[in-house]
């Protein structure tokens, strides 16, 4: 298994960023499950930070397609990794939205607010346990 990890801004105006992300959601469970893949989504701030795991054929066609969507500009992908443990098992897609515990970690981090483009892969990390901990939202 790999896990591989991107921030990206949302291009979405306000008046349609919710349905937006709803479809985003909605896409993403339905494509992970059929491909076996796992993952977390936080949105906060005008910016997508997500996490996907599964099979290295499976995250690429992932990351192709994420690429073509409209709804996402300035794509950063962090590093592709082999994992021995699957972070987000049991979940397609873990959604969570804009949490103060979030921000306050990413400004003890040294950032003034959630900025993933930012990050560096030892942030991703450290986010990234932040975010298991938490519990998912509807969108």
């Amino acid at each position: 298994m790999h896990q591989f990890c991107y921030a990206s801004q949302s291009t979405s105006e306000k008046a349609v960023l919710l349905e937006d992300l709803a479809n985003i959601l909605a896409e993403a469970r339905d494509f992970n499950y059929r491909h076996g893949l796992t993952g977390v989504l936080y949105f906060a701030d005008g910016y997508f930070f997500q996490c996907l795991e599964g099979t290295l054929e499976h995250l690429e066609l992932l990351y192709e397609k994420l690429c073509k969507d409209p709804r996402h500009d300035n794509i950063k992908r962090f590093a592709l990794r082999p994992v021995d443990e699957i972070y987000f098992a049991g979940w397609s897609m873990k959604y969570i939205s804009r949490r103060d515990v979030i921000r306050d970690f990413c400004i003890s981090m040294g950032f003034n607010s959630f900025t993933p483009h930012a990050f560096e892969q030892q942030h991703v990390d450290a986010l990234l346990e932040q975010l298991r901990s938490q519990d998912e939202e509807a969108a």
